[in-house]
């Protein structure tokens, strides 16, 4: 029997000449994989609607044997076209979508997580590209793992902290009022680089490009 879900794009990647595979982020089950029987041929029901960042809802049927289930539909919601305008806001995105795959497990709810994700998307192109969105994100997904640092204990400065203390609780149009001094900038990227290192291991090749080189 068919499943449905709502879910946005997080990675795409051909597995034939004529299939792609599609990961997706969703509410309810998390993240999981499908694959698109046919998407890469011309008349597919597909063509047009598998793309980074799609948003949308689909149906799919799972598979019995392993975690790629089988593509059914997709009905598209959200394109989120202006992404695509300016390099920084694809780069922030591709890096949290990145950061979402390498900490979360497949199929295992992920609401918040989804929802911090989608209105990311809707408002990165309200604001050029700055570092703030990504520091907003890390900690907002740490918060999510239940691993966010203890600000009070921390060496950082008050401002830093505040600020931080800010990305937790607040929602991405407040968070853009913000304003971070080229110091404070270095300071929380320096500390959630070191904190991210530390609770996981690695972090994603792209943040360096997402942070615009600050």
């Amino acid at each position: 029997m068919d499943q449905r879900a709502a879910g946005v794009i997080l990675r795409t990647f051909p597995l034939t000449e004529t299939s792609l595979i599609v990961h997706w982020l969703t509410p309810e089950p998390g993240r999981l994989s499908t694959v698109a029987k046919g998407a890469r041929r011309p008349k597919s029901p597909f063509r047009g609607k598998l793309d980074l960042f799609y948003e949308g809802e689909f149906s799919f049927v799972r598979s019995r044997r392993s975690d790629l289930h089988t593509l059914c539909e997709v009905s598209l919601r959200d394109t989120h076209t202006p992404l695509r305008r300016e390099l920084g806001w694809l780069e922030q995105a591709a890096y949290a979508a990145a950061l979402i795959e390498q900490t979360t497990e497949t199929e295992s709810p992920l609401p918040v997580l989804f929802g911090a994700f989608t209105r990311l998307l809707k408002t990165l192109p309200l604001q050029p590209p700055q570092p703030l969105t990504v520091f907003a994100f890390e900690m907002k997904l740490l918060a999510d793992l239940g691993q966010n640092p203890d600000l009070a204990g921390a060496s950082l400065s008050a401002g830093a902290k505040q600020i931080l203390e800010k990305c937790l609780a607040a929602d991405w149009p407040e968070l853009f009022r913000l304003k971070l001094s080229p110091a404070q900038t270095t300071e929380i990227r320096q500390f959630l680089h070191g904190f991210l290192i530390f609770h996981l291991g690695r972090i994603p090749k792209g943040r360096s490009h997402a942070l615009g080189g600050a």
